[in-house]
């Protein structure tokens, strides 16, 4: 009898297990359908934060508006992409590879990649929350500290292409 209850139990632990796995299955697909959604060219249509604070996004030295219209080529199966800033009035002109990756499906991390350099050189990167995630668009929130407070900038992203 104890054999059999022993046998019982071990049954439904390893069913328990099985559905366990997969349900993990389900949401790593769910996970990689999204995470592959973002593959193709975007354009930063918009970018929201408080007026009162001057914000340079990404170290790159250019204010928040010059980061609207750039676009933003990403590649999902090598985790590559760039960003192209067009220039203008006070706005620099120049493309920056980047190394990405989505994490839980809600983090996307990524670096930026110098000439000459390798990915796993660079230790430096940035993390931001997906938000309003959607086939032809999306946003990105960045929660940047300052001064005992935190800056909450959203970058709303619209497909621009596919290619």
């Amino acid at each position: 009898m104890k054999k059999l209850l022993l046998a019982g139990m071990l049954g439904s632990t390893l069913f328990a297990v099985s559905c366990s796995s997969v349900k993990k299955a389900e949401t790593s697909q769910n996970q990689k359908s999204d995470f592959l959604q973002l593959k193709g060219d975007w354009e930063i249509v918009s970018i929201d934060y408080d007026k009162g604070y001057k914000i340079k996004p990404f170290d790159e030295g250019a204010d928040a508006q010059c980061f609207v219209g750039s676009h933003w080529r990403l590649i999902p199966n090598n985790y590559t992409g760039a960003y192209t800033l067009s220039g203008g009035g006070a706005c620099p002109a120049f493309t920056q590879p980047i190394k990405f990756e989505v994490k839980n499906g809600s983090s996307f991390m990524f670096k930026k990649i110098a000439d000459g350099t390798k990915a796993k050189q660079n230790t430096v990167g940035y993390s931001l929350n997906i938000i309003n995630q959607a086939k032809d668009q999306f946003s990105l929130e960045q929660n940047v500290p300052f001064e005992g407070n935190t800056i909450r900038v959203v970058y709303n992203f619209q497909r621009a292409g596919m290619k």
